[in-house]
């Protein structure tokens, strides 16, 4: 193979490649679960957001479901296992422990939450600290009036 044949070939290789890891990660956020969001960090949650709502499709928050995959709550229809495990705590970053929490990005994130539910986690002092603090699905749904998934 000569040598314009190997680069040829390689671009192709790449482009292929690339297509199937766009492709991936288009259908993980088509698959409607809060899973692959599960550790937060920057996840974009409002531009996941806003693809659900214009969609109107359900979406699950299920399993471990921390940091900013907590904003998902604002899904119009978003439903909660009662099994999942939601951590929250201030909109700060690791690096900015110790600091208070910008106040446009902890309106934003606790904007992203039904009012009871927002309430109590600022009367608990849960977003005061990047220490995470637990709900349980269940309790969500209980006490905050977030609607239970139906069985897959």
């Amino acid at each position: 193979m000569q040598r314009w044949e190997a680069v040829s070939f390689l671009k192709a290789f790449c482009l292929v490649v690339s297509a199937t890891l766009v492709t991936w990660s288009s259908s993980a956020l088509a698959d409607g679960s809060s899973i692959p969001y599960g550790g937060g960090g920057r996840i974009q949650p409002g531009e996941i957001v806003k693809k659900y709502n214009q969609s109107g499709e359900l979406f699950r928050i299920e399993g471990s479901c921390q940091s900013s995959c907590t904003m998902l709550l604002a899904i119009k229809n978003v439903c909660i296992d009662p099994n999942a495990t939601l951590l929250f705590h201030a909109a700060l970053f690791p690096n900015e422990q110790g600091q208070k929490p910008p106040p446009a990005r902890q309106a934003a994130m606790l904007n992203s939450y039904k009012p009871k539910l927002r309430s109590y986690l600022v009367s608990n002092h849960y977003v005061d600290t990047f220490e995470f603090h637990a709900i349980s699905g269940r309790d969500i749904i209980q006490k905050f009036g977030y609607r239970a998934c139906p069985p897959k």
